[in-house]
């Protein structure tokens, strides 16, 4: 029988089979306006990566001749300062630029240790249930009592502005949102037959947690880990604001618009544009996040 015969005879081809990932993505994919959230998040990082080769001026350069310049659309503006400048003759579009790297890098570290933390805690008190269960989540109940805000400005007065001690601040109680989701998913895991599996060939308890659980879990901590950038980046806006973020002169977002607040009736673009890159950034980690929900979430496929 010849090469053309055995294929005809073996049938068509079964058609490879797409895993839920992939699924996943394609459906997120399919959304416009999730899809170009993530476009202009993307945007932002780059931005914030490739900083010194995009931004015009040096975000510390400072000019007293050019203090509260305008944008360059209104008169007395220049077009080599196309935003304007602050009360000390700073660049604002090249200060947004460089904003853009603390206030991503802030976002990212923190999410990226609050959810290997919580998803460890959740593992434990999930799998493990009796008293580590009840410590965990009595831990968390305390945690959750305190504003957030109000909790962070406390760790950050004890320990002092900084960017290291920002990060600790934020991580000190955004581990409790994953470890809450983690540990839910857990209890319903537990109790599954491929637990059961693996358990009945003496697979130890880490093993389980680790290999058997953690990647059939990890759909909604990611959905939850993404909408929650979004929140940290407005809390270290807010921190930087009152002074206690990250200190001058590197610049943040949040403390460019503490400093256009004497002059925010004659030199409204000081606080502004800043205040506008804050909310394109969190309206579009916000909305890509929301379509990631909706795309991991089974009922979508329905």
């Amino acid at each position: 029988m010849s090469a053309t015969e055995e294929i005809i005879a073996a049938g068509p081809a079964e058609p490879a089979r797409e895993t839920p990932f992939r699924r996943n993505m394609r459906a997120f994919a399919a959304n416009p306006l999730a899809l170009g959230s993530a476009v202009v998040v993307g945007l932002f990082i780059l931005m914030a990566i490739f900083a010194p080769l995009v931004a015009p001026h040096d975000p510390a350069d400072t000019d007293l001749l050019r203090r509260l310049q305008p944008p360059a659309w209104l008169p007395g503006g220049d077009w080599a300062h196309p935003l304007g400048c602050d009360a000390l003759g700073r660049d604002i579009l090249s200060r947004i630029i460089y904003g853009a790297r603390v206030s991503i890098f802030i976002g990212a570290a923190v999410v990226l240790v609050a959810t290997t933390i919580g998803i460890l805690a959740g593992l434990a008190a999930g799998y493990l249930r009796g008293w580590v269960d009840v410590a965990i989540s009595r831990f968390v109940d305390i945690l959750l009592g305190f504003p957030y805000l109000i909790f962070a400005i406390g760790l950050m007065a004890m320990m002092g502005p900084g960017l290291g001690n920002i990060i600790l601040a934020l991580v000190y109680k955004e581990w409790v949102i994953p470890c809450r989701v983690v540990r839910g998913e857990t209890l319903a895991a537990r109790e599954l037959e491929y637990v059961e599996a693996a358990r009945a060939i003496g697979a130890s308890r880490g093993y389980i947690m680790l290999r058997e659980i953690l990647p059939n879990i990890l759909s909604p901590v990611i959905v939850v880990s993404t909408i929650r950038m979004a929140h940290v980046i407005i809390l270290e806006a807010s921190l930087s604001f009152l002074g206690l973020g990250v200190q001058p002169p590197t610049a943040s977002w949040g403390a460019m618009v503490a400093d256009g607040r004497a002059f925010i009736l004659q030199a409204w673009w000081v606080s502004t544009f800043p205040g506008v890159a804050i909310l394109l950034l969190v309206l579009a980690i916000n909305v890509a996040s929301q379509g990631l929900r909706d795309a991991f979430d089974p009922r979508f496929h329905e």
